[in-house]
């Protein structure tokens, strides 16, 4: 099979390319490239505990304990103790962070202008289908394997 030909060749070069647009863009904020999908997150819903965060993103535990301590320590979030559950916290955004949220939506709409560029309606609308089925597809046998 021709190397061309590989999803998983071009789903990669996307991803490492994704990465350094994104670090660049969001290195004058301090949050680092895969900080910001734990405020994508609380900004969906803000006041979530930490396993549902990481849960929410399919992240493991210690890389959601990571990101929201360097988060926490840039003044992007607050703990606020669950008084259910002594062990665990409910993680909220600050006043920065909402301040911050037009400054990412710009900075993700880029990489998608980015990417999209030169393609027709009909042609990205195919792109978000073929995308969304292939999200499905690897979803489905990561939990079936796990079953």
């Amino acid at each position: 099979m021709n190397s061309d030909m590989s999803l998983g060749k071009w789903i990669s070069l996307l991803y490492r390319y994704g990465h350094i647009y994104i670090t660049k863009e969001l290195e004058q904020y301090d949050i680092g490239k895969g900080q910001f999908l734990f405020l994508i997150a609380l900004y969906q819903k803000d006041g979530m505990s930490q396993d549902e965060i990481a849960s929410f993103l399919h992240i493991d535990k210690g890389t959601t304990a990571r990101a929201l301590k360097k988060l926490e320590l840039n003044g992007y979030i607050e703990r606020k103790s669950n008084d259910q559950d002594l062990r665990s916290n409910f993680i909220f955004l600050t006043h920065k962070a909402m301040a911050f949220k037009p400054n990412l939506r710009s900075s993700l709409q880029g990489w998608t202008d980015i990417l999209s560029a030169g393609l027709t309606d009909e042609e990205l609308e195919m792109a978000f289908t073929l995308f969304r089925k292939m999200a499905k597809n690897a979803a489905d046998y990561v939990h079936n394997e796990r079953a």
